[in-house]
């Protein structure tokens, strides 16, 4: 009785956040939906005659400093937003995951090589990097996923190696290179499965960082560039007119926080499910 007690805590926990997920996903299909079949509003087209107008049937959440209607751009920020930081994110594992598998297995040259790499752009955090980056790259949302892939890939890469590394020293691994067992098969069969619940947690968790550094970026000019609709730069557009219609800012502002927020329970979910440790 007492261990059944121990666990009912984290099944709780676990089912109240599958739940709030399922809702908040149910929530988002419904408003996109309506959105792209209710709403015929042009993102992009200007309408001074009708800017910053309150809420109605026609616009149910006002319309900007433009007279573009609020809610439409805020679904399709959402998709910019979001989209990017996924675009990002499996970007930074189909280049991580590779190359933290050769480097943990096959170890050597190819392991110092990486951890020179590595080494070179964990010398300053992520914000610096990818500020420097997108510098030289120049504005606009394209060269600011790859800055952002070219400095999250490394976490990846870094976390599979020590994964690998920990686990090809195990008996079951090298059973199955006595039996003759190609590399491949290793990796495939026996490693890969052990690095799926680590990066599945890490990259729940990375998502929610990636959404803030896009908004950021945006914000300060360095992503999505006028007139596309990107929550960061309906921050930026909605500054001058905090005062008169503070909802404007207040629509894209909760928006982030509620998805960063998602994202983050997304991750306590996912490492309670694989048991993974705190510190991953």
């Amino acid at each position: 009785m007492r261990q059944m007690s121990m666990h009912l805590p984290k099944v709780k926990r676990n089912s109240w956040q599958a739940i709030l997920a399922m809702i908040c996903g149910g929530a988002v299909i419904v408003m996109v939906i309506y959105a792209f079949f209710y709403l015929r509003h042009d993102p992009t087209l200007t309408n001074l005659d009708g800017r910053l107008q309150g809420m109605s049937l026609q616009h149910p959440l006002g319309t900007d400093q433009l007279g573009r209607d609020v809610l439409t751009r805020l679904l399709l920020g959402g998709q910019q937003t979001i989209g990017y930081s996924l675009l990002a994110l499996v970007a930074a594992l189909i280049i991580g995951i590779p190359f933290g598998l050769i480097s943990g297995y096959k170890r050597g040259i190819v392991d110092r090589i990486f951890m020179r790499i590595a080494d070179a752009f964990l010398a300053f955090p992520d914000m610096i990097v990818a500020i420097v980056l997108s510098g030289l790259l120049g504005p606009g949302i394209g060269n600011l996923v790859l800055a952002i892939v070219m400095v999250k890939w490394v976490s990846y890469a870094r976390l599979v190696r020590s994964t690998v590394l920990s686990e090809s020293q195990k008996d079951y691994v090298l059973i199955a290179r006595t039996n003759g067992l190609s590399s491949m098969k290793i990796i495939r069969k026996h490693l890969f499965p052990h690095i799926v619940g680590h990066v599945l947690v890490l990259a729940s968790l990375d998502l929610g960082k990636i959404i803030l550094l896009i908004s950021a970026f945006s914000y300060i000019g360095l992503g999505a560039q006028p007139p596309t609709p990107e929550w960061g730069a309906m921050l930026n557009d909605s500054r001058p007119y905090f005062q008169s219609r503070p909802e404007l800012m207040i629509y894209p502002g909760l928006a982030i926080v509620i998805v960063v927020l998602l994202t983050n329970m997304l991750g306590d979910y996912l490492r309670d499910y694989y048991d993974v440790k705190k510190e991953v």
